[in-house]
């Protein structure tokens, strides 16, 4: 494609609209590995397992594919950047009656968990958003490559017995475009001189093991530090429509039982066959850095991945 070719918000919301399978993980080397309960999703379509023995299963549902459910809508009000422009975004969570979300349950250290990820899954943020009085949420984020985008919140509203919700908006960045694809899978990624290894098997409709393991200039990380209330935030997007997955590790800091490294475990499980990109926040030494893994479930690898890369990220 012509580097020269601009796109236009309009073309970028249209990629994102179609599922131009494009990526996160900005800032690592991706690896193999899968894990991801889904989250409590009710409207993804769950496709059948394949070559996994697992077709029979009910396949768990996946989160971030609705813009609005359960009775609340995100409410992105910049709809819109510039590639390599550092842009405050801005957005609500409206309730049934269109009224701005300002009060929330507190989970994992946050009211409300801001992830953003390219279609094309190469890159990846975290972003803690501060919330107005009004109900309005806030971050500063800068987006490095022009094309389409995913923004998810992740939240549950204070109001009594409501549940966990991902809702996820489209965002396009302006910009020369160059489309590229999914990184190989592998079991092993670097990022910032750290390397981490997975192991374990991401299935469809079956949970599943997922251990990812610190280690830096060849010696294992045992003194991880907490971060959101835990030694590591798993997040996976399954690639095409970004379905979202949201695991939290098995143990706590602070419980007596869970160790501060080398390792972290989670329990996974996919909502379908298909190809997943996996994003490990870890904290050591006082920063965040995120190792990005592609996974297969239910299948082989399909010919033609793009090798692994890394493109720094940090919190």
């Amino acid at each position: 494609m012509n580097t020269g070719l601009k796109i236009t918000a309009f073309a970028a919301a249209l990629a994102a609209t179609f599922g131009t399978a494009y990526g996160v993980g900005e800032g690592i080397d991706p690896v193999v590995a899968d894990r991801a309960p889904a989250h409590d999703e009710r409207h993804a379509p769950a496709s059948p397992g394949a070559g996994d023995g697992d077709a029979g299963h009910d396949m768990p549902p996946a989160g971030g594919l609705q813009i609005s459910e359960g009775g609340y809508t995100l409410d992105l009000r910049t709809p819109r950047v510039t590639a390599g422009d550092r842009t405050e975004l801005s957005f609500a969570v409206r309730d049934d009656r269109g009224r701005p979300v300002t009060e929330y349950r507190r989970e994992h250290d946050k009211e409300l968990h801001l992830i953003l990820a390219s279609r094309d899954l190469l890159t990846y943020r975290h972003l803690h958003p501060a919330r107005a009085a009004d109900g309005t949420w806030t971050t500063p984020v800068d987006l490095p490559r022009a094309g389409g985008y995913r923004v998810f919140a992740d939240f549950t509203p204070a109001r009594k017995g409501a549940e966990n919700l991902t809702l996820g908006a489209d965002l396009a960045a302006s910009g020369p475009y160059r489309p590229r694809e999914l990184p190989r899978a592998a079991a092993t990624a670097r990022v910032d001189g750290y390397e981490v290894e997975l192991t374990g098997n991401l299935r469809p409709g079956r949970a599943s093991e997922l251990r990812l393991s610190v280690s830096r200039d060849g010696e294992p990380v045992t003194d991880l530090q907490p971060y959101l209330g835990a030694y590591g935030h798993l997040v996976a997007l399954r690639a095409g429509d970004l379905a979202y997955l949201h695991v939290h590790p098995g143990g706590a800091p602070g419980d007596g039982e869970t160790a501060s490294g080398p390792a972290v475990s989670f329990t996974a499980t996919a909502p379908s066959a298909g190809s997943y990109r996996l994003f490990l926040d870890f904290k050591h030494e006082g920063a965040v850095r995120t190792a990005a893994f592609t996974v297969h479930a239910g299948a082989q690898a399909p010919s033609g991945d793009a090798p692994e890369h890394s493109d720094g990220h940090g919190h």
